[in-house]
């Protein structure tokens, strides 16, 4: 999980690191003056929202100084190289940087080539650490298992393009390390039974999984990574593998909806699934702040 001070990937993740990190983000005991004369360095050269928006206030609620960078708009339009953006930027006397990029093993990249912390904060097809942490803190949080997050017992359901999900690839790490029993689920196409190497289960039948899933973790279908290519159509899915109200009716007592983001409404989950009683995915949202809060201190030392 930790490797050194950087935080590139949950392939390798170890419990207690998790539970640690986890356990000070739901304290979220911060005071606010924890970075104070820090500076963190975004760079995501993707598009993103949630992650770069809420590392940006995690980092100024610890009283951080932030500069944000993408690949617009930088000298990288020019031709620099991705190790020589982050050279330069280090040189500058930034204390950690969090990266963003299209191309797997970016971060892992960087973290060879610098010697200041580097959180992954997506990279391409591999993985996105601090999002399955809030999906983890998010899971324990809804279904009671803050005291030691243990998640022992409990089967985790994620549903979708899970072979083009950075997303899926860094819960299914996290959450086996916690105790979870990990179901993927999608078309074959999506969800091929290869999937099983990751040390999961794979099935193509939701409507199976649906009654005995705690959590469904939705995921959308990434057609800038080539899934529409993958896709017959948009309505054939929802029918067969999008959250309709009707499979939600069918949910255990209990049992939660998560979703990474963005969202899709209408294919992968219908909008009165998520904006019902069930779903977590708010949740979701302002435990991201948290997390990140945790992840920046841990990485820097504090």
């Amino acid at each position: 999980m930790w490797s050194g001070h950087h935080l590139l990937g949950m392939h390798d993740a170890d419990a207690a690191q998790a539970r640690a990190l986890l356990s000070m983000a739901h304290a979220n005991a911060f005071t606010g003056d924890e970075l104070h004369r820090r500076t963190v360095a975004n760079l995501f050269f993707e598009d993103s929202t949630r992650t770069r928006v809420s590392f940006s206030i995690a980092a100024q609620g610890l009283g951080a100084t932030i500069v944000d960078l993408g690949s617009t708009g930088s000298s990288m339009s020019k031709g620099e190289t991705l190790i020589d953006t982050a050279w330069t930027i280090e040189s500058m006397g930034v204390d950690a940087m969090v990266v963003r990029a299209s191309q797997s093993g970016a971060a892992q990249l960087i973290s060879e080539h610098v010697q200041i912390p580097v959180i992954n904060a997506g990279d391409g097809t591999h993985q996105h650490p601090t999002q399955a942490l809030t999906d983890a803190l998010t899971i324990g949080r809804s279904l009671g298992r803050t005291d030691s997050w243990d998640f022992s017992g409990l089967h985790v359901v994620i549903v979708g393009d899970v072979i083009s999900s950075r997303v899926a690839r860094s819960n299914i790490g996290l959450l086996r390390a916690l105790g979870a029993r990990v179901t993927l689920c999608g078309p074959a196409m999506m969800c091929p039974p290869g999937l099983a190497a990751l040390g999961c289960e794979v099935s193509n039948d939701l409507d199976a999984l649906v009654p005995e899933a705690d959590v469904l973790m939705m995921l959308r279908i990434q057609f800038e990574r080539g899934g529409g290519a993958r896709l017959a159509s948009q309505r054939l899915y929802h029918a067969c593998y999008g959250l309709t109200l009707g499979r939600a009716q069918r949910m255990k007592a209990g049992a939660i909806v998560m979703h990474p983001g963005p969202m899709n409404r209408e294919v992968e989950i219908a909008g009165e699934v998520a904006d019902s009683g069930r779903s977590v995915i708010r949740d979701q949202v302002a435990g991201g702040v948290l997390v990140r809060k945790a992840a920046l201190m841990t990485a820097m030392g504090r």
